[in-house]
């Protein structure tokens, strides 16, 4: 399985004018869309969609479907830039499930060292089911393009209860994962959205 995140940069309010055409957009694509967000706390103005592909074939005819359309994303006249990053999810995540898992989602990418990523998933396997239990990542994946990175999806039922998952688990000494920040840098990101009304992960 690939995964795909796009990011796509929009003018100002543009996020709820694009929708229709980006919903259009990915139901004549390849791939299945799992979901797409609007920014509403972090890089404002933008909108992230998740996709999977059975093949990384798969993958770049969209990819080629992409750089050849007149109107990327259904959206031409509302796109200031977008950016396309390709993933694998970690070994051990088994397929991402869909439905009502939020309404608010926590994006977190983080950079990892040139070599940290077997020791990074290494540490995530370990720890990961106890993180859990506070509150569910929905998938975990590491970038095959661009710089190594590790890149998360966390939903959550409120602001409050992240913050209540992500202070808990770290009061409670279940994460991060013991030794696994060690094989990452200090360029990190993170982003909470909010589901587009087109998108299977609500």
């Amino acid at each position: 399985m690939f995964y795909e995140i796009s990011t796509l940069k929009t003018e100002i309010f543009g996020a709820g004018k694009a929708a229709a055409g980006i919903e259009n957009w990915t139901t004549k694509g390849a791939g299945d869309l799992l979901g797409a967000w609007f920014a509403d706390i972090g890089s404002l103005n933008e909108v992230y969609l998740l996709r999977s592909y059975a093949s990384a074939e798969e993958m770049l005819d969209e990819r080629e479907r992409l750089a050849r359309s007149d109107n990327p994303f259904g959206c031409m006249d509302l796109l200031i830039n977008y950016e396309v990053e390709s993933y694998r999810p970690l070994d051990f995540m088994g397929p991402v499930a869909t439905g009502p898992l939020g309404p608010v989602y926590e994006l977190r990418t983080y950079k990892m060292k040139l070599n940290g990523l077997m020791p990074t998933m290494e540490k995530w396997k370990t720890a990961l089911p106890d993180r859990d239990v506070y509150s569910k990542c929905a998938i975990a994946m590491y970038g095959v393009d661009g710089p190594p990175r590790l890149t998360q999806i966390w939903p959550y039922a409120s602001l409050e209860a992240r913050s209540d998952a992500r202070g808990q688990s770290v009061a409670d000494g279940k994460w991060p994962p013991k030794g696994g920040p060690d094989w990452l840098s200090p360029d990190m990101t993170s982003t909470v959205a909010m589901p587009m009304a087109f998108s299977p992960m609500k």
